[in-house]
């Protein structure tokens, strides 16, 4: 159990995500997570709206995932991955091969989605220099999230997202204005113009475009037309220059899609997954890229891709990955997927109604509602517990992203409280 004593050292000692050790929000003792509940040190029950950050998708304690992990630790939790592979490594790489588009044959394992960036970027860099053409940009999307280290943070927006305060600090790259043709709305030609004219005034320093393909995360939860990923992918065709999806928090459902990318049909030369990957359960990342990169680098001057995680490839996270995957290949996410997008249009709707809420948009199983003003996160959180849910905000958005296996009386909760939360004043800034 959680004693007073525990939650006091904690907020004396432990530093939270995006928290100040002044002035620290308060936080939920969580002892328990079944199905789509945490269950709290008190005894309440939280229906989570946030699959622990995009991740959870089968829900927690999955009798399944939890075999995988108990069989894999009786054999080892761990070995490195230089020089010697294993068969949870194998098994992962065979499922990730086949389910993703056939051109991307070759995968590296990482630690975390920010890894598998920082592996993508590299990529991307070590591929030119083994051309003989040295390029050191990126060209990306502002409102566009990539993770939280030093390369991933010179990818995301630098002005109006939060890594601004390393502006200065990360490599300067390129930034063409967000998308703003809606995804199932119409495309406006006039939209794509100022990032074709930037990437023709730099396509010899391009070493790959960057995105999050249909669905900007933590950048904004926006959602723009998938014909922009067709034009882009004709783009990097024409000029030879790389094309990056960073699907870590789109991958493996969450869009309506296996990958977001297929609403457009198209294939990156190199793809970043994440979060779900394992299912929830434990840290994992992979990069896959197609043999021609891959081989570009190998026979590059280093003779290698330099890259190598002390934790690549961990046995205990890829026989749980492995075993996420196996439950996807049932199709049954499809149907569950389709179900949350249906509930979650009807109910967030009357939020649109609120003086506070700027627009509410769904795409497969997210759920956004957009504010005028900031939320008041403390007073916001604490609201939500009280209304036995965990949904966590930020800036001015509230946003659902819950477990595929989620029941649709524990959905309606979640969304019941957010038109609630909407319609009080006192919650917002």
């Amino acid at each position: 159990m959680i004693t007073q004593q525990d939650l006091a050292f904690d907020q004396q000692h432990i530093w939270h995500p995006y928290t100040s050790m002044t002035r620290p929000l308060p936080v939920y003792p969580v002892v328990r997570a079944e199905g789509c509940e945490l269950e709290l040190a008190s005894g309440e029950r939280l229906v989570d709206g946030m699959s622990s950050w995009w991740a959870a998708i089968h829900g927690y304690n999955h009798p399944r995932l939890n075999a995988a992990m108990k069989q894999q630790i009786d054999a080892m939790s761990h070995v490195m991955f230089g020089g010697i592979t294993h068969p949870s490594a194998i098994a992962l790489c065979r499922k990730l091969v086949a389910m993703t588009p056939a051109a991307l044959e070759c995968v590296f394992l990482a630690d975390s989605g920010s890894v598998a960036v920082e592996v993508a970027m590299k990529m991307a860099l070590q591929y030119w220099h083994a051309r003989g053409e040295p390029r050191q940009r990126f060209l990306t999307f502002r409102h566009g999230y990539h993770g939280d280290t030093f390369g991933a943070m010179s990818v995301c927006d630098p002005d109006n997202s939060m890594h601004s305060l390393w502006k200065g600090y990360v490599p300067e790259n390129l930034f063409a204005p967000a998308p703003t043709s809606r995804f199932g709305g119409e495309f406006d030609e006039r939209d794509i113009a100022p990032f074709a004219r930037l990437l023709a005034a730099h396509r010899h320093e391009i070493a790959a475009i960057i995105l999050e393909p249909v669905v900007q995360g933590a950048g904004g939860m926006r959602f723009y037309h998938p014909e922009w990923l067709r034009r882009i992918r004709k783009m990097c065709d024409r000029e030879g220059i790389l094309l990056i999806a960073d699907e870590i928090a789109t991958g493996f459902g969450r869009s309506g899609k296996l990958f977001a990318c297929e609403h457009a049909d198209i294939t990156p030369d190199i793809l970043c997954l994440g979060k779900a990957l394992t299912g929830g359960t434990m840290t994992l990342s992979a990069t896959l890229t197609t043999r021609r990169v891959a081989s570009t680098i190998s026979d590059g001057e280093a003779g290698c891709f330099m890259h190598g995680p002390t934790f690549m490839g961990n046995p205990l996270a890829c026989a749980v990955a492995a075993e996420s995957l196996a439950i996807l290949e049932s199709g049954e996410w499809r149907t569950q997927v389709a179900a949350i997008e249906t509930q979650l249009t009807a109910q967030l709707a009357p939020c649109r109604e609120s003086a506070q809420v700027a627009d509410v948009r769904v795409l497969g199983a997210i759920g956004v509602v957009e504010t005028h003003a900031p939320v008041e996160m403390g007073r916001l959180q604490k609201f939500f517990v009280e209304q036995g849910v965990w949904i966590r905000p930020f800036g001015r958005l509230i946003y659902l992203m819950p477990p595929y296996v989620i029941a649709t009386e524990q959905l309606s909760r979640l969304t019941a409280a957010v038109v609630k939360a909407v319609n009080d004043p006192s919650l917002f800034r």
